[in-house]
């Protein structure tokens, strides 16, 4: 038989044969190499945001996919090619401003929608044509999409608690989290939850998550917390155990926390460190928020801008000395700012938030060991509905999830000088 005739043959069978996570094993991933993230062996940094709806749209018909597509044509012409998002709500979702139980992916314990993950399914095929890469968090630490309140709550453990309503108590809220870490039988329903997850095929191009280079990192939760002291070690054994099971089902993809930071362990650096030198975790995490952190009062940000880049950078610096320390990436993927007097007005000028955003984006290029930056959030099309300051159900989705004044951190489609400063500086990052 001709020789050439035996080498087409072979790959034939080979092509026809071989899984589809063997043909993509080295292609395109997103890989780790020390302190950098690298593609094909290229060096990868990047300009992203949180777009934590992205995965719902597709299921408002036409209209919802319309929109998905105009919104990711919009963010790679403007140099936005990573998108943290949302693989899910949990739960009957009864609290208004939650995601509603129509969207919930896991609307019962242990009862997973296939029709909703299809959402999450047209999003990353429509990703791929853009060569786009995702991050997708699994749960959630706050009540807006289910979260660990609810595996709570499903445990038989008291209905969960809920901000912005009469008589919210944050302490009262972190006791109730902090039980999660501790209860055997939610850890097993979150197992449970991200087995299922790991285990899909796209419906729509065939590929499996775990075989899909769209999908840079997966994320354990959004916004890990202990909560409070006495369970720090549990919470770091369900870190720990939660990123030793991913890591066991896919191995093709990076793994991260989702964590804040040390402020989300009462400013304990060694809670921290210890989350991300495990061996499963492969870049670390921080978010900056000067409103919700104290680092401005109210409207007063004006006179307080140099106080606020000064925490940024304290902030940044001490982060970035760990991760040198653990000779892995930092990626700054929540940060935030309201417009102008806190106005939620789209017309509104966002002159500070512009200031901060130049802020955050000069310490990534001081600091080369900070590989990506996600901006919170894109607001896309979306706009907030005059008189009206929070979401309700059948409005539509913007960045600020529905426990949030609609406005309050979106950038949307039509904040022009904030765009200049993102298209900028991702241009930039390519240079």
């Amino acid at each position: 038989m001709n020789r050439k005739l035996v080498k087409f043959s072979i790959v034939l069978i080979v092509w026809m044969f071989c899984p589809d996570y063997l043909l993509h094993a080295q292609e395109n991933f997103v890989k780790q190499s020390g302190t950098q993230f690298t593609i094909n062996g290229k060096p990868y940094n990047y300009v992203g945001t949180n777009y934590w709806y992205g995965g719902l749209l597709a299921l408002k018909g036409k209209e919802g996919k319309k929109r998905l597509k105009k919104e990711l044509n919009f963010l790679k012409k403007n140099g936005v090619n990573n998108l943290r998002v949302m693989v899910g709500a949990e739960g009957v979702l009864e609290y208004k401003y939650s995601v509603p139980h129509a969207d919930a992916l896991q609307p019962q314990k242990g009862i997973y929608r296939d029709s909703i993950l299809y959402g999450l399914d047209y999003l990353l095929n429509e990703m791929e044509k853009r060569n786009m890469k995702a991050v997708l968090h699994f749960t959630n630490t706050w009540d807006w999409s289910g979260g660990l309140g609810q595996y709570l709550e499903w445990n038989g453990y008291s209905p969960q608690l809920h901000s912005k309503v009469e008589n919210y108590d944050w302490n009262k809220y972190r006791d109730y989290i902090t039980q999660f870490y501790k209860c055997e039988p939610c850890k097993d329903d979150v197992d449970n939850y991200i087995k299922y997850v790991l285990k899909h095929k796209n419906s729509i191009n065939g590929i499996n998550y775990v075989s899909d280079p769209t999908i840079m990192s997966w994320q354990i939760i959004n916004e890990p917390r202990p909560m409070r002291t006495v369970n720090n070690q549990p919470f770091l054994d369900w870190i720990k155990n939660t990123a030793s099971l991913i890591k066991s089902i896919d191995s093709n993809h990076l793994l991260s926390t989702g964590s804040e930071g040390d402020i989300a362990s009462d400013n304990d650096m060694t809670i921290y460190k210890a989350m991300h030198a495990d061996e499963n975790i492969d870049y670390l995490t921080i978010h900056m928020w000067p409103k919700n952190w104290g680092w401005f009062k109210d409207t007063a940000m004006n006179a307080n801008m140099d106080t606020i880049f000064k925490k940024a950078e304290i902030y940044t610096e001490k982060h970035v000395a760990i991760a040198q320390e653990l000779n892995k990436p930092l990626v700054i993927e929540e940060f935030g700012m309201p417009r102008d007097l806190s106005s939620f007005d789209t017309a509104s000028p966002t002159n500070n938030r512009n200031l901060f955003y130049k802020k955050v984006f000069s310490l990534q290029t001081k600091h080369t060991i900070i590989a990506g930056t996600n901006f919170w959030a894109f607001g896309g099309l979306a706009r907030p509905i005059e008189g009206q300051i929070f979401w309700k159900e059948g409005d539509d989705y913007m960045g600020d999830p529905g426990g949030e004044e609609q406005g309050l951190n979106s950038v949307f489609s039509s904040d022009k000088a904030t765009w200049k400063i993102i298209k900028l500086f991702s241009k930039k990052l390519k240079n």
